[in-house]
C-alpha cells in the first residue's frame, strides 16, 4: 500500500473525468493530459458567431444513472446542473408526411399512438414496463458491476437472467409482439442508433432505451451537453486534480508487467504510479501499447456505425422543429442494412436533427437558429473504401430534400455557416478506431459484461481503461459507469493509504 499515489489520465472525456473526480477524492494525485485545446472529446462543443453547438451527445438519456453516479461522488445532481423540462422527446417524421409526438405525458403518447393502431398504448405500456425492467436486470447482472474473473459472470444464473432480458432475440423481431404498424416498430427502435446499431442485428434487450425514455422522461441541461463536462472538471478541480491541453500521447512505456510512463508527441515525459486511458480502447492498443495478441483480437470485434454530422449556423428560426426531430423511412430495414450490411449510404437515409433553441436560447443569437444533422453511415473499412465527399453531398441534398417537405423550403439560403464532420474527422480529432463514432466497440451479447474488453490490463497491472470501448458499454450514462467502476478496481487493486 502506498499513500498520495499519481494517476495520469489520458484524454478528459465523460470517462476520464469521472475517474478523475472518484480517485481525486480518495487522495490520489490525478492528472489529465488531453490531446486537443479543449476537454470533452466526443462530448465535446463548438462555438461560432454566437451559435454553440455539442459536438457528440445532445440527449440528456437515462437521468437515473446520472444521479446515481453523481450520488456516489457525493453531489446532488440538481445542485450541479441548470435542467430545463421537455414535455415532448421527439417529433418523429414518416414517408406519409405524418408524424407522431414522443411524449412523456401520457395523454399525448396515448393519443398519438392510438391514431395508428388500435390498442396500441396498452401494448407500449407493456412493452415500456417489460424494457425498463430488462434496463433495472441488466444494470444489476451485467452493467453496474466490475468482473474480475470468468465465473463471475459466465453463472447459471446469469445465463437464465440473459435469456430472461431476451438477450438471444433481435429486437426487430421482438417489437412485432407489440406492434404490427410499421411506424410504431420503427418509433420504437430507431433508439439502437444512439449504440451505433441496427434493430435488425442486435438484442431486444435495447428495448430498454425507448423504455427507459419513457420511463424516465427526459430534461436538457442548460448550456447544451457539454455543460457537464465543464461542471465535471470544476469537481475534479475543486479535489486537486490538475488538467493539461494540447498534450497528445505518442506512447505508453511498458517494462515487464508495469506502464511505466507515457510519451507525448513533443518528446517530454510524464512518469506516474497508476495510467489510465480513457483514449478509445482499441486505437491505445493498436498506437500507444507494445503488439500483443490482445490488440488483434479487439481489432476483429464489431464496431458501431459512424456519422456524417453538419453543424449550421441560421439567420432566421424554423419553428416547424421540434428539439429532437428524427426522419425515418418505409424502406427502414433497406437504409439500415446500406449501413450496417452493404457498407455503403441509401440515397434516402433515416436522420436526426438537433435543434436546441428550442429549449436553450442561449443557443444561438436572438432571431436565429442553431441546427445540427446527424446521418448515420458506415464507420471506416479499408475493405471498402468509400467516396466520402460524394456520400457527404448524397446525404446533404437528402437533408434539404426531406425538410422541404415539412415547410422548410429556404433553409439552404438562410445557412450564415457549415460545420461537417465525417467518419476520418472522428478518427483523427478524437482518435476513435474506423471513426465509429457512436463507441467504437459495440454491444453484441457477446462484447459486453466479461467478454467486452476489460477495464485493466492483463499483462500491466497498473494501466486501467476508462470509456465507451471497455466495460460496460458507450453511451454517456454507461460512459460515466465506466469512469466509476475503473476507480472502483483501482480502489481494489492500489489502496491510497
Amino acid at each position: 500500500m502506498k499513500q498520495n499515489q499519481t494517476v495520469a489520465i489520458i484524454g478528459s472525456g465523460i470517462g476520464g473525468l469521472s475517474a478523475a473526480i472518484f480517485l481525486s477524492k480518495q487522495g490520489y494525485k490525478v492528472e489529465v493530459f488531453e490531446k486537443n485545446d479543449k476537454p470533452g472529446g466526443r462530448c465535446g462543443q463548438t462555438i461560432r458567431k454566437g451559435h454553440r453547438f455539442d459536438l457528440g451527445a445532445t440527449i440528456y438519456f437515462l437521468p437515473s444513472i446520472y444521479e446515481q453516479v453523481f450520488s456516489k461522488m457525493g453531489l446532488d445532481v440538481e445542485d450541479c446542473f441548470e435542467f430545463l423540462p421537455m414535455e415532448t422527446l421527439y417529433k418523429l417524421y414518416f414517408d406519409d408526411d405524418s408524424q407522431l409526438i414522443f411524449s412523456h405525458d401520457p395523454k399525448v403518447l396515448e393519443e398519438q399512438l392510438e391514431k395508428r393502431e388500435h390498442g396500441s398504448y396498452k401494448r407500449a405500456l407493456r412493452y415500456v414496463k417489460k424494457g425498463y425492467k430488462f434496463l433495472e436486470i441488466g444494470l444489476c447482472k451485467l452493467l453496474d458491476r466490475n468482473f474480475y474473473h470468468p465465473f463471475q459472470f459466465i453463472t447459471l444464473n446469469n445465463l437464465i437472467q440473459i435469456i430472461r432480458i431476451k438477450g438471444h432475440l433481435k429486437h426487430s423481431f421482438y417489437i412485432k409482439r407489440f406492434f404490427k404498424h410499421p411506424h410504431l416498430q420503427m418509433a420504437f427502435t430507431f433508439q439502437n442508433i444512439y449504440v451505433g446499431q441496427s434493430p435488425f442485428n442486435s438484442s431486444a434487450l435495447f428495448s430498454m432505451l425507448p423504455a427507459a425514455e419513457i420511463q424516465e422522461g427526459s430534461m436538457f441541461p442548460k448550456g447544451g451537453m457539454h455543460n457537464i463536462v465543464e461542471k465535471m472538471i470544476d469537481i475534479a478541480k475543486s479535489h486537486g486534480a490538475i488538467f493539461h491541453y494540447s498534450m497528445p500521447v505518442s506512447q505508453i512505456v511498458t517494462e515487464d508487467r508495469q506502464a511505466k510512463k507515457i510519451i507525448f508527441q513533443d518528446g517530454s515525459e510524464h512518469v506516474s504510479d497508476l495510467i489510465v486511458a480513457n483514449a478509445d480502447l482499441p486505437y491505445v492498443y493498436k498506437e500507444l501499447l507494445p503488439p500483443c495478441r490482445q490488440a488483434k483480437r479487439i481489432n476483429k470485434h464489431q464496431f458501431t456505425s459512424s456519422a456524417i454530422v453538419f453543424h449550421w449556423g441560421l439567420d432566421k428560426t424554423y419553428p416547424q422543429l421540434s428539439q429532437h426531430n428524427v426522419f425515418l423511412v418505409d424502406d427502414y430495414k433497406n437504409a439500415l442494412d446500406s449501413i450496417f450490411k452493404k457498407h455503403s449510404l441509401s440515397d434516402r437515409p433515416c436522420f436526426y436533427v438537433h435543434a436546441p433553441c428550442r429549449t436553450d436560447s442561449t443557443a444561438a443569437p436572438e432571431g436565429e437558429d442553431t441546427i445540427s444533422v446527424v446521418i448515420p453511415v458506415p464507420h471506416l473499412d479499408k475493405k471498402n473504401d468509400l467516396d466520402w465527399q460524394h456520400l457527404k453531398k448524397i446525404a446533404r441534398q437528402a437533408v434539404l430534400d426531406r425538410l422541404k417537405r415539412i415547410g422548410i423550403n429556404d433553409l439552404n439560403e438562410h445557412i450564415k455557416f457549415e460545420i461537417s464532420h465525417l467518419p476520418e474527422d472522428w478518427e483523427s480529432y478524437v482518435n476513435v478506431t474506423r471513426g465509429a463514432t457512436f463507441g467504437s466497440i459495440n454491444h453484441r451479447i457477446f462484447q459486453m459484461g466479461y467478454f467486452r474488453p476489460h477495464n485493466r490490463h492483463r499483462k500491466y497491472r497498473n494501466l486501467y481503461f476508462a470509456g465507451g470501448s471497455t466495460h460496460p458499454g458507450n453511451g454517456i450514462p454507461l460512459v460515466l459507469l465506466s469512469g466509476k467502476l475503473t476507480a472502483e478496481r483501482i480502489l481494489n487493486d492500489h489502496p491510497n493509504q
